[in-house]
């Protein structure tokens, strides 16, 4: 580990960074390494035994993948939402100047600042008032609330790294509004976009405050998780479920950071 100067970095600040390391990741090494445990009532240290019996109790489950399959539609369902009104939010809020611009950008991305909770309570009193039943679309709703700031903070970033003259120099060489955009506006927030739909999904697949507000009868996997883990036989199942809820979500979110670690778009070009 070396500073910046190329100087190496001092033997508590290694220390300390291991720390959080291990403070941010061993619950989740614990978690699945207790998901190949042979034992079914409790955790122990060392495990007992090891086996792959729970991973075949999981895959015949049909409940597990009734709540799998209802977190994917949901999932993609907010995102794709999310994708239109934060990109549209984002042109909008770069391209204009008016009062009160940044108050309104602020209100774009307060609901991934408030807690779960307090969404939930919200949008389950707005439902109500509203006369709406709770349903597949109330959860897509409640999800695409925090995913549309996601995506929002990405694409508004990138359209900021941006050449505005771009856009001027197409629109001066004839190009429509819609030309400009196809090949000059998406090329340049494209990774943005990618990145920010990963992490939406990522966000949207393991959501559990606003779905519990918002799903009526219909259980996702996250929910399925919190009920099953009072069933202390049920444990090593619900590891199994937890390794793929880790997956599921440590990809995209692992991809989004390659797509945008080092990519700046100045006039145009890549650096």
């Amino acid at each position: 580990m070396r500073s910046k100067g190329g100087q190496r970095a001092p033997w508590s600040l290694k220390l300390a960074a291991v720390a959080v390391l291990l403070f941010l990741h061993l619950p989740l090494l614990l978690i699945i390494v207790y998901a190949f445990t042979t034992e079914d009532k409790s955790y122990q240290w060392p495990p007992p035994g090891l086996t792959l019996k729970w991973f075949s109790v999981a895959w015949h489950r049909a409940d597990i993948w009734q709540a799998i399959s209802l977190s994917l539609q949901v999932a993609v369902a907010s995102t794709a939402i999310a994708l239109l009104l934060g990109t549209l939010a984002a042109a909008a809020i770069y391209r204009s100047r008016f009062f009160g611009r940044e108050t309104i950008s602020l209100i774009i991305i307060l609901p991934i600042a408030l807690p779960g909770i307090i969404t939930g309570i919200a949008l389950r009193s707005a439902f109500n008032i509203a006369e709406i039943p709770f349903s597949y679309w109330t959860i897509v709703l409640g999800h695409a609330t925090f995913c549309v700031v996601v995506v929002y903070n990405n694409v508004i970033a990138r359209f900021r790294r941006t050449s505005a003259n771009l856009v001027e120099a197409s629109l001066d060489l004839g190009a429509d509004g819609l030309q400009t955009f196809r090949y000059v506006v998406l090329p340049n927030i494209a990774t943005a976009l990618l990145a920010g739909g990963m992490l939406a999904f990522a966000l949207s697949f393991d959501e559990v405050i606003v779905t519990t507000f918002t799903a009526g009868q219909q259980t996702t996997l996250p929910i399925w998780m919190l009920t099953e883990l009072v069933r202390p036989r049920q444990r090593p199942v619900t590891n199994v479920v937890a390794v793929f809820v880790i997956a599921v979500t440590f990809i995209p979110i692992l991809l989004a950071y390659y797509l945008t670690r080092d990519t700046v778009h100045v006039g145009g070009a890549n650096k």
